[in-house]
């Protein structure tokens, strides 16, 4: 490995040695540092508010705003995101949270107790916290471990299976999940932990049963922060370009709201719940809980891909609006050491939220020198600020979450454009987000997964189909059913199957033949042996002659050809030594047996193989039947438009061989229909083509027939009998 090559693997693993060396002081510094001012202050607080949703004490919400940051200045590839916590993700720790240490695992005696739990059993809070922090921590450095092992074995591609529909569906879910958690705490209903299938109906039904003993002041609060952060944050958006640098209001309404719980003494007067306690200073890193590990996996691999989703996501946006790129792999890598670090410092999993980035990038940010700058602003909460926030309410806190949920709850809108322009992903859309409220947002995502996926193989197992018709003039062809104008080739039969061919939708190709050519060639050829049979016999018994144009039934004697169907073979005959006779039998006309021969109308068959990106083993087997059934019954199959690595992959499957061989792949449809033509033409100016028949007879003698006077055009069937070898 040459120096230049060690370097730059060094800079893909440490993007910093790449735009840090570039780094226009005098241009970007003053942008950077007044964003990265704006963006610490809406940090500190929102690491305050979401730290309600994985329902640890509050002050663990900044430590969760700072420390990610430090690692992904070094790591990460996108200048522009803010990294922190999100409420999605955070009510997805919160739910393994409260399932691993509930309520009731801390119930004891009064003597002991520093809380009380909904139904009003004492709990020690303290052994609580304790617990839940170590869980959240634990779990943190869990998702860390599988983004780092994700990003070195590079399958940052699945994320792509986390389609738009289905990431709008869950984001609006956890929404509402957030919502309904963060309601109890503006109404200050102290209520049980619920968690698994249907917790978000039980918590609602539970906090309006109790809804009398809300807390009046916490509502107020609550509300007028609603309404305030709202009001602000639409006349942010709607003159950002009037506005230099957006309204902080978050950071406004929580000073407000703190000078007045201090002042009023909210707590002693109205017994409003306040945050009561934020330490100062940090904390030893510990290690995580291994033993945990198993409890937790399947959550934490969820909780890892929804946060890398979410953070990619909004990376390429602002990288495509500033024309750059961010690497998949190394967001992968940059994010999971950022959790197995801050994991380490009683931190909870980390992402990027939406409203914070926006104020980074809306402030001016250039670099995630912005995002260093605001976890200066984090720190200096951490170690000189953390007390002044003390007498703040939690529901204002639990407000400025809700009022960060407009743009989620606003995607329901999607829904009905969804619907104009594809049902199937309206379908998604909608199924994932009532499957994440029922189920919760682990299994509602995985469910909604399943059911993205199982569109996609309904689709390719039912894929569209149509036989194709000619433009009069040109060589385009297009379907018969969408076009009035377009004349299908005569005797000739287009077939497109959009779609992969395997085992899952053969029988689909299969019947889209016979929806095509109006006949199932399988039946037609037992339905002609048959025929062929009853002709046999009625031979041996004289009963029919052989002429040049066929076979007619004696002249002057009454038809007794037409025999019932179902009567019964005479076994003698198939004892007898065997004669073969060439005869003309033109199928599509009247025979003189009662077999009923479905029509035949058409000599070939063109697949048009344009969108078949590739063929399993059963595809090809079945591909090969198809092509025999059809040249047994005198139609030719061709292909056309197909992919080049099909051919390969048909003769590593042994497909050719002397009857099926390379000559009937065509280009293009129009070259096979040219191609037919002419091999048509040519074959009007040929013998005609005769069937063989079995003919049975009791001796090995000559076969007899009677004779009658012929017109000139008739031969005798003797002059037609060539004896073969016995």
């Amino acid at each position: 490995c040459s120096r230049k090559r060690a370097f730059q693997i060094t800079k893909s693993f440490l993007p910093i040695l790449e735009w840090l060396p570039n780094y226009r002081v005098k241009e970007w510094l003053v942008s950077d540092v007044i964003s990265g001012v704006s963006t610490g202050l809406v940090a500190t607080l929102q690491g305050l508010a979401y730290a309600l949703l994985v329902a640890v004490p509050v002050g663990y919400g900044l430590y969760s705003a700072f420390f990610p940051i430090l690692t992904y200045f070094f790591l990460g590839t996108s200048r522009h995101i803010s990294v922190g916590p999100f409420p999605v993700v955070s009510l997805m720790v919160g739910s393994v949270v409260l399932s691993m240490a509930p309520d009731d695992n801390f119930l004891i005696d009064g003597s002991n107790a520093t809380g009380t739990n909904g139904t009003g059993a004492l709990i020690d809070t303290e052994s609580r916290d304790a617990q839940r922090v170590l869980i959240a921590s634990t779990l943190t450095f869990l998702v860390g471990i599988l983004q780092v092992v994700f990003g070195v074995l590079q399958i940052g591609f699945i994320v792509r299976y986390l389609a738009d529909p289905l990431v709008g569906g869950f984001t609006t879910a956890a929404a509402f999940q957030v919502l309904v958690s963060q309601l109890k705490i503006v109404l200050n209903v102290s209520t049980r932990n619920y968690n698994g299938v249907l917790s978000i109906i039980y918590t609602l039904i539970e906090t309006f049963e109790k809804i009398g003993t809300t807390n009046i002041a916490d509502l107020i609060a609550g509300l007028l922060t609603i309404f305030v952060c709202m009001v602000v944050k639409e006349i942010n958006d709607r003159f950002k370009h009037k506005i230099p640098i957006p309204i902080p209001i978050e950071v406004i309404v929580t000073i407000v709201a703190t000078g007045i719980s201090y002042g009023a003494d909210l707590e002693k007067e109205y017994n409003a719940g306040i945050v009561k306690s934020i330490p100062r200073g940090f904390l030893p890193p510990e290690p995580p809980d291994v033993s945990l590990f198993s409890q937790m996996i399947a959550a934490s691999f969820s909780i890892a891909i929804v946060a890398y989703a979410i953070a990619v996501s909004v990376g390429k946006v602002y990288a495509t609006k500033y024309d750059y790129a961010i690497d998949g792999n190394q967001e992968f890598i940059a994010f999971g050491f950022s959790n197995i670090f801050s994991g380490a410092f009683s931190c909870f999993v980390a992402t990027t939220a939406l409203s914070r980035t926006a104020v980074q990038e809306s402030t001016g940010g250039k670099t995630q020198v912005a995002g260093i700058i605001s976890a200066g602003i984090v720190l200096i909460s951490i170690v000189a600020l953390g007390k002044l926030l003390e007498p703040l309410q939690k529901s204002v806190l639990a407000a400025v979450v809700i009022a960060n949920l407009k743009g989620m709850f606003m995607q329901v809108f999607d829904v009905p454009r969804l619907w104009r322009q594809n049902k199937v992903d309206a379908m998604i859309w909608v199924f994932t987000c009532v499957a994440s409220i029922i189920l919760g947002l682990d299994l509602g995502l995985l469910a909604g997964l399943l059911f993205g996926l199982l569109t996609v193989v309904l689709r390719v197992q039912f894929p569209s189909w149509g036989g194709f018709g000619n433009i009069p003039g040109t060589d385009i062809y297009k379907k018969v059913k969408d076009y009035k104008n377009v004349i299908e080739p005569e005797g000739v039969k287009i077939l497109k199957f959009s779609s992969p061919i395997f085992y899952a939708n053969i029988d689909g190709l299969k019947s889209s033949l016979k929806s095509t050519v109006g006949f199932d060639a399988v039946k037609v050829y037992n339905k002609r042996l048959k025929a062929l049979r009853k002709i046999q016999k009625l031979i041996k018994k004289g009963k029919l002659k052989a002429t040049k144009n066929g076979i007619i039934s004696e002249p002057g004697i009454n038809n007794e050809a037409f025999e019932p169907d179902e009567e019964p073979e005479d076994n003698e005959d198939l004892q007898v030594p065997t004669k073969e006779v060439e005869i003309q039998v033109d199928w599509n006309s009247e025979l003189p047996v009662k077999v009923n021969i479905p029509k035949v109308p058409i000599h070939s068959l063109i697949l048009d193989f344009g969108a078949v990106t590739f063929l399993d083993i059963v595809a090809v087997k079945s591909i090969k039947t198809i092509i025999r059934e059809f040249e047994r019954i005198d139609v030719r199959v061709y292909f056309a438009s197909y992919q080049d690595n099909l051919i390969s992959q048909l003769e590593r499957s042994a497909f050719f061989d002397d009857m099926v061989r390379k000559d009937i792949f065509f280009l293009t449809v129009h070259d096979a229909v040219l191609y037919i033509r002419n091999q048509m033409t040519y074959s009007d100016n040929q013998d005609p083509v005769f069937e063989k028949i079995s003919l049975m007879q009791e001796s090995k003698e000559p076969i007899e027939f009677t004779e009658t006077s012929c017109p000139d055009d008739e031969l005798d069937v003797q002059e037609e009998v060539r004896t073969l070898k016995l």
